[in-house]
């Protein structure tokens, strides 16, 4: 059944709502695999805004559902026990966050998804509400530090959850503080080693426990009158001994990290290779085939090959091969339910989650140099204006002749005569590559195709795992020539499945939001830049909250007089193009304030996602686009692969045109039916892959941020260059130079003068002596306190050294909420250090990485 089918269905029920009993009882739905794919239609219904929950089993159409003051969302607690509950559909113009005061919480924990129970709107138009009941827990397991009774008549042990937003200790009730000797089906694991332990990671004696880092399984949930009951399945170790934050952070985002037994037995048993399949496949054997990855890859998942016909200006023909995970990992085997469970490889600075067992990963199916691998490969026919003119995509066997990597291909392409020595025979192959390359990337651009390239930082480890330094990313053409080959196969395969009218997966980019749009205009013009959008159409618009308040009171025009409902003006959609945001970030490049004003363009795009529909790619100015070339850590790679051999099996051509499809092009019915995979079951795989990457980036992001903030925890009272990311009622974010570390520069703490936050024109300014701090100064700064509880830094600002303005600001042309709006308050700092007169030790340790 389709989503439009369905919707049509809810819509003809009772009050135009519906039961998942109902509509299994109505749709026969006998097996378990129909109704567990019918509640991933409603979930992902759900989610875009389609459908509401109205309750635990209850869906209801939206229009539906407003009539009622139950509104279904997630919920987002504040460290100080209020939270707000994001609604699952949002009403356009407004913000439509529903408060939750601490009295109302109803035994919800962060990240649940609640119905509330909304109150009348405030005067200023904002909801209210309390948590009628919990649809869904996020978290059946808490990591935390656990602590032992204070007194003998308490109840249980206590853990402290590691998360700020779970206000309320977790209760372990006497006798379930020991954690099992298995988890999992795995041996427990203790990360560090501790006296008085077993080797099994449980208490020897009474006091062991005390201030361990231990995962916990919720076995009670919370209710207003007593606190969550749990018990502990994992010690971790102390929360500063070695590896233990990778450990943390991989159990608070639910990352599922041990691979089951069945599922490693059956990676086993199909990590061989088929010779007879290897015979029956297009061979590449005899061509110098290379991969090129990073220094400490270990699963090499695409190789290739580029060589020009007819001499100078001739064709070009580039080979891009990718593993063939599909011929490994089948549907609805164990390898395949686990990798969809995973969605993708999650990569920490000193180890990586991978989505497949290490025998898949970095063995069978990784392209190793001199052994035989099968492959799926597109060959492309490039014109010498690096327009792609042809495509074939078809199963192969390859023998890749070199591991090589950035760092080399990059010297030699540069120059570097002792490494082109090394690499003699293979010289030639790379500055091939590199000339195509960079005819690929001058024909995106000439299409508006936009390249972010923002540093990031990498964090370098010494012989013993210990941080050593935070590096800057190098980025060079070694890199860009893999991207720039990777993405044309990208773009060639999602062609010719759209041009076959192939239900399949698609990576879309979806236009910016004309709100965030406008935001970041009033920002750029501040430094004197546009996007070059013109006059901005806009619509004027009341709450309806507003208007029931006012009609309550007797006001409007009826009553004569009164407050009228404020109106509220909304940019209408925006005609902007990839193209005004590449302009623009040709016209920042290499400028002191490109890195804030770009990081603010990347902000105000959407994030892309999967999805079945193809919608196009607006960052990439690219009308079809999909995620092909990494099948060993993305799985709608892997979706992407079943669904193109499944086609080429059913004997159709693999070959097309990227430009315009020319001849027939196949239909469903010549390749039976829907095609490999229905759209339906394809639309549960691109949300679950959606919510998987989202996952796996905050894991990331939180760990960089924790080691961060471990890098700094020995040079409180050093001071550092600094520019001002960000100005809000609070004080200043400030980023370090070179080290891409990030703290507060509290408004309480700037002295010699009373400062206030202007909103208009995002600023913090000195009432007497009329100093600014506005965004993309140069400030120098010293640290003044490591939080490494809520892991946060907080700095000064060194009196003697006023402020660099990088540009003169513009008065802003609208008026736009500054900041997250999260209360940030101020920390009286721990070691005060004198402003002046006193020489700095300045950090002996810049900072870098590569991604």
């Amino acid at each position: 059944m389709t989503d439009r089918e369905l919707l049509h269905r809810i819509e003809r029920s009772a009050g135009q709502r519906a039961g998942y009993k109902q509509l299994v009882r109505e749709l026969g739905l006998g097996g378990g695999r129909e109704r567990r794919m019918l509640l991933e239609q409603l979930d992902r219904m759900t989610a875009r805004g389609e459908l509401v929950r109205s309750d635990r089993d209850h869906w209801a159409l939206p229009q539906a559902a407003s009539r009622s003051n139950l509104v279904a969302g997630r919920l987002d607690v504040h460290r100080d026990g209020f939270g707000f509950v994001r609604p699952e559909t949002r009403q356009a113009g407004g913000d439509d966050d529903i408060f939750i005061p601490p009295n109302e919480m109803n035994g919800a924990m962060q990240g649940d998804q609640v119905l509330v129970e909304l109150a009348p709107p405030r005067a200023d138009g904002r909801h209210s509400g309390r948590i009628a009941r919990v649809l869904n827990r996020r978290n059946p397991t808490v990591v935390g530090i656990f602590h032992y009774a204070l007194h003998e008549h308490a109840q249980g042990n206590t853990v402290t959850p590691l998360d700020e937003r779970m206000t309320q200790p977790i209760l372990i009730p006497f006798g379930l503080e020991q954690a099992p000797a298995t988890v999992g089906g795995t041996p427990h694991r203790v990360v560090s080693e501790n006296k008085g332990r077993s080797e099994t990671g449980i208490a020897e004696s009474e006091s062991g426990l005390e201030g361990m880092v231990v995962d916990v399984e919720i076995t009670d949930w919370p209710t207003p009158s007593r606190p969550a009951r749990g018990r502990v399945i994992e010690v971790l170790g102390r929360e500063d001994d070695f590896g233990v934050d990778v450990e943390i952070v991989i159990r608070k985002h639910h990352l599922p990290h041990v691979f089951p037994l069945n599922v490693l037995d059956e990676a086993r048993a199909v990590a061989q290779l088929d010779e007879e399949e290897a015979a029956s496949r297009r061979d590449f054997r005899q061509l110098p085939i290379v991969t090129i990855d990073g220094e400490t890859a270990k699963d090499f998942d695409d190789a290739v090959f580029v060589r020009q016909h007819g001499g100078a200006g001739g064709t070009w023909e580039l080979q891009v091969h990718i593993a063939d995970v599909a011929q490994y990992v089948t549907p609805g085997t164990a390898l395949d339910l686990e990798a969809r469970l995973r969605g993708t490889s999650v990569y920490f600075p000193d180890r990586a989650v991978p989505m497949l067992p290490q025998e898949l990963s970095s063995d069978i199916c990784s392209l190793r140099p001199g052994e035989d691998r099968l492959v799926l490969s597109c060959i492309m026919m490039i014109d010498p204006d690096g327009e792609i003119r042809s495509y074939e995509v078809t199963p192969g066997v390859i023998r890749s002749v070199r591991r090589m990597t950035y760092t080399q291909v990059h010297a030699v392409i540069s120059g570097d005569q002792q490494t082109r020595e090394e690499f003699g025979p293979l010289v030639a192959e790379f500055e091939r590559m590199y000339e195509l390359a960079r005819l690929l990337h001058k024909k995106r651009q000439r299409r508006g195709s936009i390249d972010f390239d923002l540093p990031e930082p990498v964090i370098e480890f010494d012989s013993q795992g210990a941080m050593q330094s935070i590096v800057r990313s190098e980025r060079s053409w070694a890199n860009r020539l893999i991207e720039e080959f990777m993405l044309s196969a990208n773009e060639c395969v999602a062609s010719w499945l759209q041009n076959l009218d192939v239900p399949s997966l698609y990576r879309i980019h979806e236009k910016p939001e004309a709100r965030r749009v406008v935001e970041f205009e009033s920002v750029a013009a501040g430094f004197g830049y546009s996007l070059g959008l013109g006059p901005l159409p806009v619509k004027r618009m009341t709450m309806k909250s507003e208007r029931r308040e006012m009609r309550s009171r007797g006001g409007g025009r009826s009553a004569g007089q009164g407050r009228q409902p404020r109106e509220y003006e909304v940019p209408e959609d925006i005609p902007v193009t990839p193209r005004m945001y590449q302009q623009l970030a040709l016209k920042i490049a290499g400028k002191p304030e490109e890195r804030i004003l770009a990081h603010l363009m990347l902000r105000s795009l959407r994030q892309a996602r999967y999805s079945e529909k193809n919608e196009g790619h607006f960052a990439l100015a690219a009308p079809c686009y999909t995620h092909f070339t990494s099948p060993i850590r993305r799985y709608p790679d892997l979706i992407v692969h079943r669904i193109a051999k499944a086609v080429l099996a059913s004997g159709a051509s693999g070959t097309g045109v990227l430009a315009k499809q020319t001849g027939k092009a196949l239909r469903h019915s010549e390749i039976g039916h829907e095609g490999p995979i229905s759209e339906v079951e394809l639309a549960g795989i691109a949300y679950e892959s959606s919510q998987a990457e989202r996952r796996a980036e905050d894991a990331e992001r939180e760990l960089m941020e924790w080691k961060k903030v471990k890098f700094m925890q020995d040079r409180i009272g050093d001071d550092f260059d600094a520019m001002i990311l960000s100005v809000t009622k609070y004080g200043c974010f400030v980023e370090l130079d070179n080290l891409f570390i990030e703290g507060l520069v509290p408004i309480m703490s700037l002295q010699g003068d009373h400062y206030t936050f202007r909103e208009n024109t995002r600023q913090i300014i000195g009432e007497h002596s009329g100093r600014r701090y506005s965004m993309g100064d140069r400030v120098r700064v010293v640290l003044d306190r490591v939080d490494s509880v809520q892991r946060r830094l907080q700095f000064s600002i060194l009196e003697e050294v006023a402020p660099v303005r990088l540009a003169r600001p513009a008065k802003a042309k609208a008026k736009v909420k500054s900041g997250s709006g999260k209360a940030h308050p101020y920390i009286p700092p721990k070691n005060k250090v004198l402003r002046k007169g006193k020489q700095k030790a300045k950090s002996k340790r810049p900072g870098k990485k590569r991604g």
